[in-house]
């Protein structure tokens, strides 16, 4: 045998093994890419779920008469402000996270003044409709937590794929960008104060 059919033969020997492994790490890569997005589909499933509770609150709020309606408002604007913003999972930018997450920010924000105010209405919290739903509201932010934490996990594993050496190399060629994950909420580093 030649040195030249050698070369040949490693040269094509190479590239078979450059070949295998671009396909091998581009179905990976694949694989993550979904994973992260059925995260985000769970993400979302939550948070609906909250939102689908949210009408049944307010019913069973309405029946105390002097409720505020103002609270009332506030919750009613938040929820349609909420299920109004919606982010594709092959489209996860920062900027539209940020957003998802300032609106679900605020209709949290908005039932937990309900929920507040809720306590100065002892009619309303012996409703045994209410003491339901608000422990099903309490279950529900319990899954949205794992769903985020779940979320943020498939994130992670994704970025260390698209970032990691040679693989950097595919993701690029291919398109595959890391992605962001939730982050906690500006000012939420500050204990909240608590007056007696």
């Amino acid at each position: 045998m030649s040195t030249r059919n050698i070369v040949l033969i490693v040269i094509g020997a190479l590239l078979l093994i450059l070949g295998f492994s671009g396909c091998n790490g581009y179905n990976g890569l694949v694989q993550q890419d979904e994973a992260v997005a059925n995260a985000w589909n769970k993400v979302q499933s939550d948070y609906q779920r909250r939102s689908d509770l949210i009408p049944n609150l307010v019913n069973t709020v309405k029946g105390e008469a002097n409720f505020e309606q103002t609270t009332l408002q506030n919750v009613i604007a938040a929820r349609a402000s909420a299920t109004q913003m919606k982010v594709d999972a092959k489209d996860l930018t920062p900027e539209k996270l940020q957003q998802f997450q300032a609106s679900q920010g605020q209709l949290s924000q908005a039932l937990g003044r309900l929920l507040v105010v809720s306590e100065n209405y002892p009619n309303l919290r012996a409703n045994d409709a209410f003491r339901g739903l608000q422990a099903q509201l309490e279950g529900t932010e319990n899954r949205i937590k794992v769903a985020r934490n779940d979320f943020n996990d498939a994130v992670q594993t994704y970025n260390v794929k698209v970032r990691s050496f040679p693989m950097n190399l595919f993701a690029g060629m291919f398109g595959f960008k890391s992605k962001e994950g939730f982050k906690a909420e500006a000012g939420s580093e500050k204990a909240p104060e608590v007056k007696f």
